[in-house]
Formats: C-alpha cells, structure tokens, sequence
C-alpha cells in the first residue's frame, strides 16, 4: 500500500526539500492550494459562493514547535475572519483548525491550544459563522474532544471531525449523535497502526457506513466528508430513511477534486460545502491528499515526468 509509505514521507525533511524543489510541484500544488494568502482566496471564496457551494477555509500549517508560531496562527484565522466579515456570507464560509496549530503538542499544550483557538471560535461567531475542530492523529484526540465539549458551552456550533478508520470512532459517533452535536466524518489520513484503526479499504468503508447511520439517526447535524461515488449514494440513501430534508445534513469534498460533483450535488439542493486551504506550510497537507487517493499520485507523478 503507497498510503503509508507517502505519510511517512511527509514527515521527512529530505523528501520535502526534494518535492518543493521540483519545477512542477506549484503547478500540482494549485489544484489543491489556491492561494498563499487571505489577498489569493478572496477571489476564491467569492467564485465558489457565487455558484451556489459553501467553504470550511483551512489554514495550512502543522509543524509548530513554539508558542509564539502557535499565536502567529491563530493571528492568521482573525485575520481570515476580518476579511470574512465585509462578504457577509455567514455561516457559508467557516473555518476549520487543527489544534496542532495552536500548540497543541506543546508543553501544556491542551491549555494553549483551548487559549489560541477560543478567540478565533469567538470571532466567528460574530460575523455569524463557526469553527469545525479537524482530527489528527490518534494521540490528540481525547484533548480535542475535551476542547470541543468546552468550546460548545457557549458556541454550541462548533464542530468536530471524527474518522472512520479508527476503532474508537463507532464510540464517539454514539455520544456525539446524541448532544446535537455538527460532526463531519472522514475515512482518516493519518499513519496509524493496526492496534487502533483498520488497515483495509473494505473495513474502512464497512465502518464509515455505520457511523455514518449513526449520525444520521442521531440528533446532530451530519456532514459527510467523502468523494467516493459509492459512499455519496449510501449517504443519501441513509438520510431519506432518517427522514432527513437537504438542510438537515450536508456534503463536503476537498477543493480541486471532483469539482463537477460539488456542483451537481449544489444543483441538487444539498449543501455542498468545499474544503479550501490555503498558506505556504502546504506541504504535509499536499502528501496527505496524495495519500488519501490513487489517482491524486499518479497526477503528481504524470506531472512529474512530462513538466519535469
């Protein structure tokens, strides 16, 4: 399997000297990365709302090793935030945040992460939008449920994402359907060993379809992470049995692929919402999403040989 070997390679100093050298790597990178900075995703944020979709904006970065980079984060989502605030677009542009980012991996670093991240959950809330909590690694996420049920308190929007691939994950789709909770589940694109999550395609799917109907049975807001045909039908299937209506639930896909399915399933009246990152730490989240999928390698590999 090329998944493991490619995040372990995101991991290396020498690989990424070596990709971010490559001639071609922006041109691959900006299928998945539109921009650099807020001045880049503007246009961005307002082409795809123009057309009926919805974002979650991802600043990228996760290599933080002290708290003045952790505060330099959180700055960049106020800053995001501040120019949010003149489009008046609400809750069709939130954000989503890695609690690595605000140092969470630091020492004391649960408290500094809820520190960093609780300002930038308040600034959403005042231009009327909110903050979805990604999942990391298997080791940080009793501290971000931990923070999210704390963030709930007062914005009871905040969001949290919960991955299929790991065997907690049937657990905590339980306790979040039933608080009402807005839950996005993903498969997982993390490095994990076998003793905590599925190592096969066919578990991994098999499990996502039952946590999927978990939250669809439940009493919180499901939003499905998921460009896989297959998964998309089943989850429409799942929320007509729940006797869910359009706004009830939603879709959301990663900017750059599959970019004709976010605009049918817009057509359609469903929510689709895109996940737009952007900034210039792009590249552990670039091998991710070469991980994630077959055919993302082998465009950066086609790529490769005909630009190189």
């Amino acid at each position: 399997m090329l998944g493991p070997v490619i995040l372990a390679a995101s991991r290396s100093d020498r690989i990424r000297r070596l990709v971010s050298a490559a001639p071609v790597t922006k041109q691959v990178v900006n299928r998945f990365i539109p921009g650099e900075s807020v001045d880049d995703v503007v246009p961005i944020i307002q082409d795809l709302t123009s057309r009926g979709l919805e974002l979650t904006m991802d600043v990228v970065g996760e290599d933080i090793t002290t708290p003045a980079q952790a505060a330099t984060a959180r700055d960049a989502y106020l800053e995001l935030i501040d120019r949010l605030e003149p489009l008046q677009l609400g809750a069709r542009a939130e954000m989503s945040v890695k609690l690595s980012m605000f140092g969470q991996a630091l020492e004391d670093g649960h408290e500094l992460a809820f520190k960093n991240v609780r300002p930038v959950v308040e600034a959403a809330a005042a231009i009327g939008t909110t903050v979805t909590l990604d999942a990391e690694d298997h080791t940080t996420l009793d501290s971000m449920f931990a923070i999210h049920e704390e963030l709930r308190k007062d914005f009871p929007e905040t969001g949290c994402v919960i991955q299929a691939y790991l065997f907690r994950t049937e657990a905590d789709a339980r306790r979040l359907a039933a608080d009402g909770s807005r839950v996005r589940l993903v498969k997982g694109a993390y490095n994990e060993p076998a003793e905590v999550a599925h190592q096969h395609k066919h578990e991994i799917d098999k499990a996502y379809v039952r946590i999927l109907k978990t939250l669809m049975d439940g009493e919180g807001y499901p939003m499905i992470g998921s460009h896989d045909p297959r998964l998309i039908s089943i989850a429409q299937e799942l929320a007509h049995r729940a006797g869910r209506k359009l706004d009830e639930y939603e879709f959301q896909m990663l900017y750059g692929i599959r970019s004709d399915e976010h605009l049918r399933l817009a057509a359609e009246g469903h929510r689709m919402r895109v996940y737009t990152a952007f900034g210039t730490d792009w590249y552990g989240y670039f091998m991710r999403r070469l991980a994630e999928k077959p055919a993302n390698l082998r465009f950066f590999a086609r790529s490769m040989i005909t630009k190189g």
